[in-house]
């Protein structure tokens, strides 16, 4: 194993082009012993409950407080981020047309979780390269990777790297890029040169993204209660949506963008140059009521290698039951409430209860 102090600070620099060659946009190298203050935080939102039913946040706490037991040895964890933002898609545009469907960003087009895992391997391979070329082939690399994917807590390590400072929306921003943007990680066991941390919070006074929540999930700075945030309803729940959220959630079917659509600090934010990125069937501009016409067969046609799999067909059709019943409630012109109804009583004999209360629901919003 390499050690000389000069050898890690080449390899670092090495790394750094890897990444940018690899498609990342940034990197960073923090140590793996973890700011208390992240994890008092954690503990804080967990009592408070605001993790709601993803029990995985309780039980998996530890190793989120400990992240040298997901990889024994290590000591560094590389930080890497990639942007993901396409050209214009209007999103402010779609969020006023009742009649179209919002998904957020991320999830218009194929799963990062694929891509981005499998540039984080190349990286890592190319590592493991360089220490056995430098030492005969006899050197080993102690590594793993990991993208969304494990209990770590992801944007601690990115602000310990230099990534990006904790924004009052709970995010990671970037002063030249905003927040549109994946991180992912890269445990290992080299004694790498520490990256110096973000050293400020940029957010200021500014309250925009607290302000333009539609449901009022934010009960202060950096405090997100998910139960009420529309990513976590659309995507995580499985639960009948709480009525008194339902009108909020306008025509959000998966996700919500709204504390990054009103960030100052993403009028800095880069356009993705990754094709895989780019939307398909349609979804950057896509009618409620053809989304809601799908077939399981063909939401799962449709979404495969997609990240909007994981909300499952049920909880699908519980998201556009709703964002139709929103529409029915709007001033949007009356071919399209006829169609939405239309729409939602040829699938009230569906056999989900799930569904058929979200329909009902729906309907009544018909005036």
């Amino acid at each position: 194993m390499p050690s000389p102090e000069s050898d890690m600070d080449q390899l670092a620099s090495k790394i750094r082009n890897w990444a940018l060659e690899l498609g990342f946009q940034q990197m960073g190298i923090a140590a793996l012993d973890l700011d208390q203050q992240h994890v008092q935080h954690l503990d804080q939102w967990l009592e408070n409950g605001f993790h709601g039913d993803m029990g995985y946040m309780e039980t998996r706490r530890d190793l989120r407080a400990e992240p040298q037991t997901l990889v024994p040895g290590a000591t560094r964890i590389i930080s890497l981020r990639m942007d993901y933002l396409i050209g214009d898609t209007q999103p402010i545009k779609l969020l006023k047309d009742s009649s179209k469907a919002y998904l957020s960003r991320y999830a218009l087009g194929r799963d990062y979780h694929k891509l981005i895992r499998k540039r984080l391997q190349k990286l890592a391979d190319k590592i493991s390269a360089e220490i056995a070329d430098a030492h005969s082939g006899q050197a080993d690399h102690n590594y793993r990777v990991f993208v969304d994917s494990a209990p770590v807590l992801e944007r601690a390590y990115a602000n310990h790297s230099g990534l990006g400072w904790i924004g009052k929306n709970t995010m990671l921003l970037n002063r030249s890029a905003g927040s549109w943007f994946f991180i992912a990680e890269l445990f290992t066991d080299l004694p790498l040169p520490i990256d110096p941390p973000e050293p400020k919070n940029h957010c200021g006074n500014c309250s925009a993204c607290l302000d333009i929540c539609p449901t009022q999930a934010f009960t202060g700075p950096y405090q997100l209660d998910a139960r009420r945030c529309i990513s976590y309803l659309t995507i995580e729940s499985k639960a009948p949506i709480p009525l008194e959220l339902r009108s909020k959630m306008g025509n959000r079917i998966f996700g919500c963008d709204d504390c990054q659509l009103t960030c100052p600090w993403n009028r800095f934010a880069k356009h993705t140059g990754e094709s895989d990125f780019s939307p398909r069937h349609q979804l950057d501009n896509i009618e409620l009521v053809k989304l809601f016409g799908w077939t399981e067969q063909q939401f799962l046609k449709n979404t495969e290698g997609s990240p909007i799999r994981r909300a499952g067909y049920e909880s699908w059709l519980r998201n556009i039951a709703v964002a139709l019943g929103n529409l029915l409630a709007s001033d949007a012109r009356e071919p399209d409430k006829q169609q939405a109804v239309q729409a939602l009583k040829g699938k009230q004999s569906t056999d989900s209860e799930l569904v058929r209360e979200h329909i009902n629901w729906a309907l009544q919003q018909y005036s």
